[in-house]
């Protein structure tokens, strides 16, 4: 992958207004980054409507998540960088703040993991090939402690076995991709999954 910081910077907007458009981009939620050239990454700014991104509303920060430019990253800067510092593959990370992620997690107050099986849709994850296949995706308590949830994330990702996402308790998930395009990919997937298993759910009378 060879972006150049502008080409990021368009590559991070056109992604906000596709997610937008599928209704995962409420209010100013989520946040978006890709990792540029030169090892540093470019990062949607604090507070901002993902769908109406404009080239201020990405700026650039070191691979330890310290500011380059005169501007507030995303609070959650922090779950952005482990996954480029354990990942070197990886070179976009979507975080979400989806309605079957928030629902389903509130809905499984004991669950540390969702775990997606026999599902057509696992296909759109990277090296699954049948739907003969079980994918466990990572479910961690939320916190407003972002370092100490960072570590909690990169030691359990770090154990394995290995998860194109992860998702956080009542509030979204995470996924990421060799580039732009497979993190895209992977976050509309597991939508369309978490939401098969929440209408699974609720027709099993709300019994996990």
């Amino acid at each position: 992958m060879s972006l150049s910081a502008a080409d990021a910077v368009q590559t991070i907007i056109a992604a906000g207004r596709r997610l937008d458009a599928r209704g995962l981009a409420a209010a100013t939620s989520g946040n978006y980054s890709l990792r540029l050239p030169s090892g540093r990454l470019a990062i949607t700014v604090s507070g901002r409507h993902k769908g109406r991104l404009g080239p201020a509303d990405v700026m650039v920060v070191d691979i330890d998540g310290v500011p380059l430019e005169g501007q507030r990253p995303s609070a959650e800067t922090a779950l952005h960088t482990l996954l480029y510092r354990l990942y070197p593959q990886v070179n976009a990370v979507l975080h979400v703040h989806s309605v079957a992620a928030v629902t389903l997690t509130r809905s499984l107050p004991t669950a540390r993991e969702i775990v997606l099986e026999g599902y057509e849709m696992l296909k759109a994850f990277p090296g699954i090939a049948t739907h003969r296949s079980a994918v466990s995706i990572p479910l961690f308590e939320n916190s407003q402690d972002i370092p100490a949830l960072a570590a909690a994330v990169a030691r359990r990702l770090e154990a394995g076995p290995a998860a194109p996402a992860y998702l956080i308790r009542g509030h979204g998930a995470y996924g990421w991709g060799r580039d732009m395009e497979e993190a895209e990919r992977i976050i509309e997937a597991l939508e369309h999954l978490l939401l098969c298993e929440l209408e699974a759910l609720r027709l099993a009378g709300g019994r996990a």
